[in-house]
């Protein structure tokens, strides 16, 4: 790329903040988990499977749900299952899928990890706007999260958390 159209020093300013806010708030999600050994990632993981009930979820439906890729969450799987909080089986429609579902000691580990993630969502966010703001906020990232969509042509789909 010869040229790019250099950003206003508000949009700078705009984009500074938007850095530093995503830093902080990863930081943050990691630290309200890390004291049951886990990451955010991982809390994200036993999220969408306990939302997904009995069922599971095909481990490729996992991937886009959590946002990364196959082998990054074989790689988390792989170690929630070695603690026991997720069992992977072989999909019953598709020999060479696998259906990834919650065992009751993952249960019990998002409910003991769920009130300090909320707490967290409340402390670095929600107590700094009022209601509107907030979810003016969820509308922003939604459109610009459909943009970017849009432009890859991609399927990934914003999951209520």
């Amino acid at each position: 790329m010869e040229s790019a159209e250099w950003l206003t020093v508000d949009q700078q300013q705009a984009w500074r903040a938007l850095i530093e806010f995503c830093g902080r708030l990863v930081d943050g999600m990691d630290a309200d988990v890390s004291r049951f050994g886990l990451t955010s990632p991982d809390y994200e993981v036993l999220v969408h499977l306990s939302e997904s009930q009995d069922e599971g979820l095909r481990m490729s439906e996992l991937a886009s749900r959590v946002l990364v890729s196959k082998s990054r969450l074989t790689y988390r799987v792989d170690r929630l299952e070695a603690r026991g909080l997720v069992v992977r089986e072989p999909c019953e429609t598709d020999r060479r899928g696998f259906i990834a579902r919650l065992t009751p000691a993952g249960f019990d580990m998002l409910a003991q990890a769920a009130p300090y993630h909320v707490q967290g969502v409340r402390d670095r966010i929600i107590e700094h706007l009022d209601d509107d703001e907030f979810l003016e906020l969820g509308r922003l990232a939604r459109k610009v999260l459909d943009g970017q969509r849009a432009a890859a042509n991609d399927d990934v789909r914003i999951i209520n958390v």
